[in-house]
């Protein structure tokens, strides 16, 4: 009979231990516990920590409170400027009252996902190109309200949504880039005028400077010189300015008569090269006979037209040294 009572006790003991193992249960400090027994919902929310339940009756079911990073699929819309995009978004939600979780939706996860899917092609058709891309702040807060309010029917709140990329066409990305360069171009040219503008005005003074002082135009001069001079070129291009030669023109004018210098010795003049003396021709008239320094050189000196003595003028006699005479 002992014996008996000894095992009734285990076997009861077993069963105690049994039950009290199957009705335990622990929730973690970010869950809570929403309890169903019967089906019905318990209107006590089980905290963290070691509570009991009743096995077979009641059911259990742990619900996160954490807040849940849920990425959005990429949608492909149209905008209101008819561009066709794909954006893509996320979605940063918790669970604020976890009877309403359980009880309102059959997955929260699921509804929150498929909301912000509508809700996001729903942005996309509504707005304007560039409020995709340069507005997104805007459109983050609409898209946070479209799903908020909903949701919060289901115990969840929507903390905020954002829009992480928006796909374009090559077609469109190409355009956008002229369009940039062209916007860029525009501001180049802009701020080179004003640059223009403002280096013409300081130049204005400068040169209003300069000609009160004319060294100074000489001074910025030699300045130019040693700057190009550093860069070791080989070869210099000196712009010599004209108001440098009126500068040097007035000092000459302005400083003192420099001493007279003595005339300098002039050489006498170089010979003429000399000339030779034309040949003369014998003149064929007797009178008035030609003098020695007249006659051509060779010719005869004793035959002479004006050879003075007994018998000039006269033919010579036949033997006295003359040309004899011809045949009569």
């Amino acid at each position: 009979m002992l014996e008996e009572l000894v095992v009734a006790a285990v076997a009861a003991g077993s069963a105690g231990a049994l039950y009290v193992a199957s009705a335990a249960r622990v929730v973690k400090q970010y869950e809570r516990g929403v309890v169903l027994r019967l089906g019905r919902l318990r209107d006590e929310i089980r905290p963290p920590g070691f509570t009991m339940i009743v096995p077979g009756v009641d059911r259990l079911r742990k619900v996160n409170m954490q807040i849940v990073t849920m990425p959005v699929p990429a949608q492909e819309g149209i905008t209101r400027d008819n561009v066709t995009v794909r954006v893509d978004a996320v979605v940063y939600f918790k669970v604020v009252d976890p009877a309403e979780a359980v009880i309102q939706v059959e997955d929260y996860r699921f509804a929150v996902s498929q909301m912000a899917q509508t809700s996001l092609r729903s942005i996309i058709g509504k707005s304007d190109l560039d409020d995709l891309l340069s507005n997104r702040e805007k459109l983050n807060q609409g898209l946070e309200l479209m799903l908020d309010s909903p949701a919060i029917g289901w115990g969840v709140h929507i903390d905020r949504v954002e829009i992480k990329d928006v796909s374009l066409p090559e077609t469109m990305k190409r355009s956008m880039s002229r369009q940039a360069e062209a916007e860029r171009e525009r501001r180049a040219r802009v701020i080179n005028a004003d640059a223009e503008l403002l280096a013409s005005k300081k130049l204005a003074e400068a040169a209003a400077t300069m000609s009160e002082q004319p060294s100074a135009l000489q001074l910025r001069l030699l300045q130019t010189i040693v700057a190009v001079a550093a860069e070791k070129n080989s070869t210099l291009v000196l712009p010599f300015p004209v108001e440098l030669l009126r500068f040097l023109e007035r000092s000459a004018q302005q400083g003192p008569p420099a001493a007279a210098a003595p005339p300098a010795p002039q050489s006498a003049p170089p010979p003429p090269d000399p000339v030779a003396p034309a040949p003369e021709s014998v003149p064929l008239d007797p009178s008035p006979a030609p003098s020695d320094a007249m006659l051509p050189p060779g010719f005869p000196q004793s035959v002479r037209a004006d050879d003075e003595g007994p018998g000039a003028g006269e033919p010579p006699e036949h033997g006295t040294g003359g040309m004899p005479p011809g045949p009569v």
